[in-house]
Formats: C-alpha cells, sequence, structure tokens
C-alpha cells in the first residue's frame, strides 16, 4: 500500500529545508578557500612583505558570505545557541510550542527589520556598483552587502518551514523526531 500523500505545507517546509541546506552546505565548503587565501595572506605579510588588498578583501567577504548564508541552515539543524536548562526537559509538543512562538515572536519579525533596514543599504550600493575604498581593493562591494539580504531571505524562508513543522508537530500530525527535511 503506497504511503499516504504528504500535505501540501509540508512538502513547501521540505523543499525549503533542502534549498537552504544546500546553501548552508555550500557555504561551509567556503571555509576551504577562506582558509588558503588567509594563509597566502600571512605568506606574503610576512615572509615577503607585501601586502595584497584585494586577497584580505576576499577573505573578509568569504567570512560573511560563510557565517550569513549558512545562519538557517545552522538554525534548521538547530546548531543555534540556545539556553536550553527548561527546553531540553521538555515534552517534544511543549518544544514545538517554544520554538514556534520564539519564530513567530523573534525571528520573522527581526528578519523584517533588518529586511527593511538594509534594503536601502543594499541597492543604493547597487545603484552606484560600490567598489572598495582601498587601492588595490575588490570592485564588489555591492555584492557583499547583498550577503545581508541572502542571510534574511533565507532566515526568513527557514522561519516559515519551522513554523510549519512545529505546527505539525503541536498538533499531533507529524512525529518530533522527525527531522527538518
Amino acid at each position: 500500500m503506497p504511503a499516504p500523500a504528504q500535505p501540501a505545507l509540508l512538502r513547501l517546509a521540505c523543499l525549503i529545508n533542502a534549498l537552504n541546506h544546500r546553501l548552508g552546505v555550500f557555504c561551509a565548503w567556503l571555509t576551504v578557500p577562506m582558509v588558503l587565501v588567509t594563509a597566502v595572506v600571512v605568506v606574503l605579510r610576512y615572509g615577503f612583505d607585501t601586502g595584497a588588498i584585494a586577497a584580505q578583501e576576499s577573505v573578509m567577504y568569504l567570512h560573511a558570505l560563510v557565517f550569513m548564508g549558512a545562519a538557517a541552515w545552522a538554525l534548521q539543524r538547530n546548531a543555534h545557541v540556545r539556553v536550553d536548562i527548561f527546553y531540553q526537559k521538555m515534552s517534544p509538543r511543549r518544544r514545538a510550542v517554544v520554538d514556534l512562538l520564539g519564530t513567530l515572536l523573534f525571528l520573522l519579525p527581526v528578519c523584517l527589520f533588518l529586511a527593511y533596514n538594509s534594503w536601502s543599504y543594499v541597492t543604493e550600493s547597487w545603484q552606484v556598483l560600490e567598489k572598495s575604498r582601498e587601492a588595490g581593493g575588490l570592485p564588489l562591494v555591492y555584492l557583499q552587502k547583498t550577503i545581508i539580504l541572502v542571510l534574511v531571505a533565507s532566515l526568513i524562508l527557514q522561519g516559515v518551514a519551522e513554523v510549519i513543522r512545529n505546527a505539525y508537530v503541536m498538533l499531533g500530525l507529524v512525529d518530533a523526531e522527525v527531522q527538518h527535511g
């Protein structure tokens, strides 16, 4: 007998989880070039007494993408910081209530606040194709600032997935042990 079809909202949550998983894994792999470029910068600076502004800035860009691009993936994997003195002793349904309220009252409002306040900051940078102020720096400051919107969009999407999953857990429609995707 075939398994029953998954509800549309759970399919949406799984799609969001898959998207943020791919983004997170991609960003996690950026730590490799970030470390390598950092090593090159250090060798150039202390071994050859020369600077490499573009390389230093590329480390900064990679660092921003690693942390902001993978934030939603960390949320999905429950890898964010949590003081769980009480949370760890709660039942799965109570945890779902706490997570649902946290998402609705804190995560989504903060993300919307960030989106509202960073939109003009990013769009103004794109309008002038903002470049580094440093001689020899990267001409891609507008792309670096766009990472803020990647953070906001991926966290909002993950927040939606979390709301869906936690609502289903609260209502007893899915097992709380079922992973996020």
